[in-house]
């Protein structure tokens, strides 16, 4: 592993610029691999976790999560995702499956051969992919707020992409708060916690990638889902795909119908949904979202 800081600044001196939102217990270092330097927050000691955040937001996402499962004998690893948080890349451009080749050079400098995954939206695109195009890597994923690649397509979920247009067409400087509100968050998060995500948004490489990021992965992926590219892959790693119930686009009954073939692509494939929570389900709803992964961890096999 080859950590080190921004700017050439030593680790355990660094200056992190915006300064990192608070979290205690967490440790905070640099991982250099071809084209890109990622920041990695970790926490506890054991079997790896790896958790994958989704956007408009970075490692953050789990400070009320991950403590918990590594007080359960996991060793947590948060990294920001290309084009989020603290990572900086060479190259600011995306192809569909970037920032799954990143977190396979991630988990390679860090040594870790296989790990559960706790992942949410961006986050859980990547983590979908790694299932099917590096099964070994995978222990167990749970996958939050996205359906699994072999759903059934219905126009019913069509209202999920409503926000799309405008992040494709994105710009430095627009704002994003309003992705955090009741269409998205069943409870209100707090102008405090508003702000330690979208921060970071004031740098620049950061802000010039969300409209490289909906261009470059999100849409192909997305017409990926729609015309079933994954029905005609296997489904390896045990998978629970987790969505809250307040999440319109994939309120129960529509969950259900688009997974109900589930059998015939998945070795081992479940549901589960979360009271008060939408979207954002790690911020509406962190104790439940914490117990169904160390549940899904621990049935594994």
């Amino acid at each position: 592993m080859n950590a080190f800081a921004p700017r050439g600044e030593p680790t355990g001196t660094t200056t992190w610029s915006p300064p990192l939102p608070d979290a205690p217990g967490f440790e905070h270092s640099m991982i250099e691999t071809p084209g890109l330097r990622t920041h990695v927050a970790s926490i506890g000691e054991g079997d790896p976790v790896v958790m994958l955040h989704g956007f408009p937001q970075h490692w953050w996402e789990w400070r009320r999560v991950a403590p918990v499962i590594a007080a359960e004998g996991y060793r947590v690893i948060c990294p920001d995702l290309r084009g989020s948080g603290w990572t900086y890349a060479a190259d600011s451009g995306f192809g569909p499956e970037t920032q799954m080749v990143d977190v396979v050079a991630v988990l390679d400098a860090l040594g870790v051969e296989r790990a559960h995954f706790l992942c949410h939206d961006m986050g859980a695109i990547s983590g979908m992919q790694l299932s099917y195009r590096h099964p070994e890597r995978v222990r167990t994923m749970v996958q939050l707020s996205v359906p699994p690649g072999f759903m059934e397509f219905t126009p019913k979920i069509m209202p999920a992409f409503v926000h799309m247009p405008a992040l494709i067409m994105h710009r430095e400087g627009r704002s994003l708060r309003g992705l955090f509100g009741p269409r998205y968050a069943a409870r209100p998060m707090s102008d405090a916690t508003v702000d330690a995500y979208l921060a970071v948004h004031g740098r620049p490489e950061v802000a010039r990638s969300v409209a490289s990021m909906y261009r470059g992965m999100v849409v192909p992926m997305s017409m990926r889902l729609m015309t079933g590219v994954y029905k005609r892959m296997q489904l390896l790693p045990p998978t629970l795909v987790v969505f809250g119930h307040a999440d319109g686009p994939f309120a129960e009954p529509t969950a259900r119908r688009i997974c109900r073939n589930s059998d015939a692509h998945a070795d081992r494939f479940e549901l589960a949904f979360v009271d008060d929570a939408a979207h954002f389900v790690v911020d509406d709803a962190p104790d439940a979202v914490t117990a169904l992964a160390l549940d899904w961890f621990a049935s594994e096999g």
